[in-house]
């Protein structure tokens, strides 16, 4: 039997649990600036993707819109942690399976253990379709956000929703 590479296994899972899925592709993405004209060929809220480590070692992806901006010491208490650094590369890697430039909720799905905490920006919950890479940053995949939160509901998460404004 053949193994499938992990991004035919991410849209075989999608798949499973009956989430449409729209996906394209692109050369390959770090900041959302080279992003942003690929982006609008493909309907949904993009979002900013953030693996961050707290003062006590708890692994936490905060995401929220692309265009909003991070502020990791406002974003600490509101979490009850001390305080937040960005995870090491070696790290996301380990835990999420992904590399630096594919951080999304999608990759949930590689962390075997549930070591993650998910935080969501209440303005993702609210918008129709959002966007993240499909464990590659060569591709944006839009679902539903009923659907996303299906998702991550089916790999045992239970997201924290911010009020970032």
């Amino acid at each position: 039997m053949a193994i499938q590479d992990p991004q035919t296994a991410f849209f075989a899972y999608l798949n499973d649990i009956g989430v449409a899925h729209t996906t394209i592709e692109h050369p390959p993405i770090h900041t959302i600036e080279e992003a942003l004209p690929y982006w609008s060929q493909l309907e949904g809220v993009h979002a900013k993707n953030l693996f961050l480590k707290d003062a006590k070692g708890q692994l936490w992806l905060i995401c929220l819109p692309a265009e909003r901006r991070a502020d990791l010491k406002a974003l600490a208490p509101l979490l009850g942690a001390k305080r937040f650094s960005f995870a090491s590369a070696e790290l996301l890697e380990q835990v999420l399976g992904v590399r630096q430039g594919a951080v999304s909720p999608f990759a949930l799905l590689n962390d075997r253990d549930r070591q993650v905490r998910l935080a969501l920006d209440a303005a993702l919950i609210e918008a129709p379709r959002l966007a993240f890479h499909p464990l590659v940053n060569t591709a944006t995949t839009a679902v539903a956000t009923a659907d996303f939160l299906r998702f991550v509901e089916a790999l045992g998460y239970r997201p924290e929703i911010l009020t970032l404004d």
